[in-house]
């Protein structure tokens, strides 16, 4: 078990560096008042089965992983910032579906992640509310899901 948490700890410190690197000119990534929200939706098929099955997440080729992460920007070393996360996805044909985050703590990073199923070439609409007791900020952005 801590083998996997290492790997995806790994993983994550690698979205997360590739996010913020400044190579990355179309990166993620929204400052909203006191808080930089990383932001991402992949194929949950980027898991390897092990993470996938030790986090509870779904290993399809239908399966999406929306990845938040959020840093405190009001200081120097911008920590990671607990917060609640809630939200939905609409797909073009106007169907809704809840969004579920689960945080997942890695030492002093934290993530939150939720799930969502998809069709192929399934463009979707992401309209999060973030808080953390005192800001409460809108993050909305669009993605176009491929099956691998």
């Amino acid at each position: 078990m801590k083998s996997i948490r290492t790997w995806l700890t790994s993983v994550f410190a690698l979205i997360a560096f590739t996010l913020t690197s400044t190579t990355v000119s179309a990166e993620n990534m929204k400052t909203l008042g006191s808080m930089d929200v990383h932001y991402m939706a992949i194929g949950a098929t980027f898991l390897t089965p092990q993470v996938a099955k030790a986090y509870g997440i779904e290993r399809s080729k239908y399966n999406a992983l929306i990845n938040i992460s959020v840093m405190d920007n009001t200081k120097a070393s911008k920590p990671a910032k607990a917060v609640a996360i809630s939200g939905t996805a609409q797909n073009l044909t106007g169907q809704y579906k809840r969004l579920d985050f689960e945080e997942v703590r890695e030492g002093q990073a934290i993530y939150y992640l939720a799930q969502l199923n998809f069709r192929d070439k399934e463009k979707v609409k992401f309209e999060l509310t973030i808080t953390d007791g005192s800001e409460t900020h809108e993050l909305m952005f669009n993605q176009t899901f491929y099956v691998d």
